[in-house]
């Protein structure tokens, strides 16, 4: 494995991220040491242009950032999005008759100039917390048409089950795709639309041909990303879900240097 021909995908919470949502140290400097050693590191998470800003320049990334849970790939260096879908315009009428069926239920529309949300939780207001912003309030026919990457829903765990169930019988899954991406979250995104689709797209970026791409992750938005990475990794603390398609199942939890330990193991067989 060349190591300057390689680079990681890493998930954020429930792998980068500690139960206290920090980046270890562990984790941190092991990180600085693979890009001093000329490896390349990026992120693959649900989170917005916006939201994810905090840890760019945390962890001095120089490489795009899949986000939106692979609706988009954008390049913090250029400012230049390099890749997104939408969703379609029926998403609209889909959620609001989603929130008919559920009206517990918390929501947020995820677009490039932010999050909107327009019903607020105990679960909603954990994730705007988690993600340190001010979100716009507005009701769904009020958020601006265009340019949805994603609807993220917020519900009681014993809940989402029948959230999934009933969304399939409204046949929903004709046109957009929807993951969970926690036990309290489930997010509608565009058709085919995945951190593995994603993936793909990414190797396709200028200067990414021969390169090995290794993704790390925890939860079941993260299946496909690891299924369709050359090395496909999770941590010991992973769904059973996620544990089945990788190659690697890491000792270490997020809580103790998950990260770290993969980069140890690309480290010591560089060049072999």
């Amino acid at each position: 494995m060349d190591i300057t021909k390689t680079i990681i995908f890493s998930d954020m919470d429930g792998t980068l991220l500690n139960s206290e949502k920090q980046i270890n140290e562990i984790d941190r400097k092991a990180i600085e040491k693979f890009i001093s050693l000329g490896g390349k590191f990026t992120i693959a998470t649900g989170r917005t242009i916006q939201t994810f800003a905090r840890y760019k320049d945390m962890l001095n990334l120089r490489m795009p950032v899949i986000m939106y849970n692979g609706a988009m790939i954008y390049d913090y260096i250029s400012g230049n999005v390099l890749y997104s879908r939408c969703l379609p315009e029926t998403s609209r009428g889909m959620t609001g008759k989603i929130m008919n069926f559920m009206p517990e239920c918390g929501g947020e529309v995820l677009r490039t100039d932010g999050t909107y949300v327009f019903s607020n939780n105990e679960q909603e207001q954990l994730h705007t917390n988690l993600c340190g912003i001010e979100p716009e309030y507005m009701e769904i026919n009020e958020i601006p048409d265009d340019d949805w990457l994603k609807v993220l829903f917020a519900l009681a765990p014993e809940r989402v089950a029948l959230l999934e169930d009933k969304i399939k019988r409204m046949g929903y899954y004709e046109y957009a795709d929807f993951v969970r991406s926690s036990d309290i979250f489930l997010e509608m995104l565009p058709k085919g639309t995945s951190k593995g689709s994603a993936l793909n797209e990414y190797r396709k970026l200028d200067g990414m041909k021969d390169f090995t791409f290794i993704a790390i992750g925890d939860f079941d938005n993260d299946i496909e990303m690891i299924a369709n990475a050359d090395i496909g990794v999770c941590p010991a603390n992973a769904e059973e879900s996620v544990k089945s398609v990788s190659g690697i199942v890491l000792e270490s939890t997020n809580d103790d240097g998950a990260v770290a330990e993969l980069i140890d193991y690309v480290i010591r067989n560089m060049n072999d």
